[in-house]
């Protein structure tokens, strides 16, 4: 055993050898210096990679809904859950790890205080979750279901698309199971790669029957997850794991309604319309900031936030004002969500467009791991996207 841990650790260090020098190559000095943190003068610090490629701009704070409190996107999750389950005494929360608080603790403390019949683990098995979701939603009651990370959602995806999205038209309305919510981490993190950071929206945007929902802020969020558990139609609620901890604002403490369906306008402008959802939104303000700066173009920023049924109406009229059109997303280009939102818009408002409606997107491979900074749509790419749609 020794001797093939030896092994192993010799192929290791080679592998590691021969992947430096292409690596240098790749990025070059300039451009691997934009991705690190400069070293101190004294030369002793190693650079390190930026954790993250946006900042997190917070709303005003609102005092629409009473006493507010500060909270992180995790804990704004955890307010809500906590407000269901006190309203609501038929109310559940079932999935991995969720009874000890689960892997970004937006369950914790919620077994303690309303016991173990109403916040309890499940097995490692997806569709087993969402299957016994769809159960107690049938019989009336309300069903949270998490699913571990987004990218784990596919065992389950029959159960979703055939059953759950089914239900009440198989049926005549006899039954539903519209009181079941599904709650996932998705997006990327700066690490995830493969497995952990996938954004799966676009798969779930060609099911009519169910509702999807992202959120950009811990205000949006816990508002929006307390309509999807209130809607009378299955819900999936992906959660931008990267914000859980980076974002922080206020958020009322009381429960408080953001209606579905309803894309909002975040800032208005007269010469382009950029849309996005989730972390996305925080990378086109920076971008529509760096615009007004640098040519004098005034941006119409728009957060979908629900992404089926999506909002047509407020694009639309959003793009018939500004002429032209860039939409931004972390899954890849081929078949995402903005692929039906230009369609749509060009179909719609052809006659009013002054360029060719942009697309910012990730690349059509797998998410990658070190080579995430290149991957994801960021600031830098949205900037020359627009800069050619004004040139246009």
């Amino acid at each position: 055993m020794a001797a093939v841990t030896a092994s192993a650790g010799r192929l290791w260090r080679l592998r590691a050898a021969r992947a430096e020098g292409p690596w240098r190559g790749l990025c070059g000095a300039g451009l691997l210096r934009g991705f690190l943190q400069p070293a101190s003068a004294g030369g002793e610090a190693a650079p390190r990679r930026q954790v993250a490629h946006f900042t997190f701009q917070p709303d005003p704070e609102s005092q629409e809904h009473g006493q507010t409190q500060k909270m992180n996107l995790f804990q704004a999750i955890t307010s809500a859950l906590d407000n269901s389950l006190a309203k609501d005494p038929t109310a559940v929360i079932f999935g991995e790890d969720v009874a000890f608080g689960g892997v970004f603790r937006c369950t914790v403390g919620l077994r303690d205080k309303y016991g173990k019949d109403r916040v309890f683990n499940t097995p490692l098995c997806e569709q087993g979750i969402v299957g016994f979701g769809i159960g107690i939603a049938v019989t009336g009651a309300t069903a949270i279901a998490e699913i571990q990370f987004a990218d784990y959602i596919f065992p389950a995806f029959d159960q979703i698309v055939n059953e759950a999205a089914k239900y009440r038209y198989r049926s005549g309305d006899l039954f539903n199971c519209g009181s079941l919510t599904i709650r996932s981490p998705w997006g990327c993190v700066g690490h995830g790669a493969l497995y952990h950071s996938q954004s799966p929206e676009a798969f779930f945007a060609h099911c009519p029957g169910i509702k999807v929902v992202i959120p950009r802020s811990p205000f949006q969020a816990k508002g929006l997850l307390l309509s999807c558990i209130e809607d009378k139609n299955p819900c999936i609620f992906f959660e931008p794991k990267i914000l859980y901890r980076a974002a922080v604002e206020q958020v009322p403490v009381e429960p408080y309604n953001i209606p579905l369906s309803q894309a909002e306008v975040i800032q208005e402008g007269s010469d382009v319309t950029l849309v996005a959802w989730g972390t996305q939104v925080h990378v086109i303000r920076e971008v529509a900031s760096m615009a007004q700066e640098k040519l004098g173009v005034s941006c119409e920023i728009i957060d979908l936030r629900t992404i089926l049924p999506w909002d047509v109406d407020t694009v639309c009229k959003s793009v018939i004002k500004t002429g032209r059109l860039l939409i931004s997303h972390e899954a890849p280009l081929t078949g995402g969500f903005a692929s039906e939102i230009s369609s749509t818009v060009q179909e719609e408002c052809f006659l009013n467009l002054e360029a060719p409606i942009s697309r910012v997107c990730g690349y059509d491979t797998p998410f990658p791991h070190i080579f995430e900074p290149f991957y994801i749509p960021d600031k830098w790419k949205c900037y020359d996207a627009l800069r050619k749609m004004i040139n246009y």
